[in-house]
């Protein structure tokens, strides 16, 4: 049960912006719908920068009333919409987005995204003091400071629908499927999707992929009369293409592996219960410690307890891939 923290309102706060940023995440939704109704039964307005941070820099900002993120709780992607704004990594840039703040009237921003977009958020209260506050917003969980974020088990699910579907066709054919997943440069989504679909392998940037170890494997199936068939897990990692280049080597050893790249499907499609709740959690939590007089800080759960840490930590931290789920999924294969 997610609690939120009792916090003394101590912060002259009339008017806050939220924006959604960087790779949109199922739940985004979720999150802006919190924060706009926690805040305007605070009695503040609530403004919704459309686009993210390229939206900030030309003043696309919208007035938010209760009405406008009625219904919008089950739907994925972000009504605010979301962009990568390569122009807000210039200082100069972001004290023009400071004043297009001020000029609206907004004491506050609550910025939805990944590290990146935390990021910015850290730099553009560091340099101008408008008070900022992040919420982990990303399929990947990646993000330092929170077990976990909103997107993720939407995102674990969605691949878990079409990997069980995968599989009929690897047991039917008698053959090993490369499913690929994303993740961006960590292995959160390949290790818990490699267990809930009961992977024969698990490959993550995190640890070293053992080919030899996987033939052997499926040498041995074949030679117990099992036949050569299962499902192997790759997360996307830093190098785009290694899927292909593991079906290639694959194919030397003899085997006639499929090759299926999940790709975006990821990041679409209908929260689950678990991130609407969790985006709906952390929202109010945002809004609540803005108006306690809180800034540079993203708020998370960890160990089912809503915590605050410092945008810094965030930015300089890399959260570990647990070694237990890696360690869990070659336990359970055969």
């Amino acid at each position: 049960m997610y609690r939120l923290p009792e916090l003394e309102k101590t912060a002259n706060i009339r008017a806050i912006a939220l924006l959604t940023s960087g790779g949109d995440s199922p739940g985004m939704n979720p999150a802006v719908r919190s924060i706009t109704r926690a805040a305007l039964n605070q009695g503040i307005k609530v403004f919704g920068i459309n686009r993210g941070y390229s939206g900030l820099i030309i003043g696309d900002i919208t007035e938010l009333h209760s009405s406008d993120v009625t219904n919008i709780v089950q739907r994925g992607g972000t009504i605010l919409k979301s962009d990568r704004c390569e122009a807000f990594k210039d200082p100069v840039v972001r004290n023009q987005a400071a004043e297009i703040l001020r000029e609206h009237g907004i004491d506050g921003l609550i910025v939805i995204g990944g590290d990146g977009s935390l990021s910015g958020a850290h730099l553009l209260t560091q340099e101008t003091g408008i008070p900022v506050i992040g919420l982990p917003g990303t399929i990947d969980n990646d993000v330092y400071g929170t077990d976990d974020t909103i997107g993720f088990d939407t995102a674990v699910n969605t691949a878990l629908e079409a990997i069980d579907k995968i599989r009929d066709t690897a047991i039917s054919h008698e053959r090993i499927f490369l499913v690929e997943v994303m993740g961006r440069n960590s292995g959160h989504i390949a290790s818990q999707v490699g267990i809930a679909c009961g992977a024969e392998m698990i490959v993550v940037p995190e640890y070293e992929f053992n080919l030899e170890s996987l033939c052997f494997s499926l040498a041995t199936q074949r030679a117990r009369g099992e036949g050569s068939s299962g499902i192997i897990i790759v997360a996307e990692g830093p190098r785009p293409g290694l899927t292909s280049r593991l079906a290639t080597q694959l194919e030397e050893h003899g085997e006639k592996p499929g090759v299926c790249i999940l790709g975006h499907i990821q990041r679409g499609g209908r929260p689950t219960g678990h991130d609407r709740v969790l985006a709906s959690c952390l929202g109010a939590a945002a809004v609540n410690y803005m108006l306690a007089g809180f800034s540079d800080m993203m708020i998370g759960m960890v160990n089912n307890e809503i915590v605050a840490t410092n945008l810094q930590d965030i930015i300089e931290k890399k959260k570990v891939l647990n070694p237990q789920l890696v360690e869990l999924a070659q336990l359970l294969h055969k």
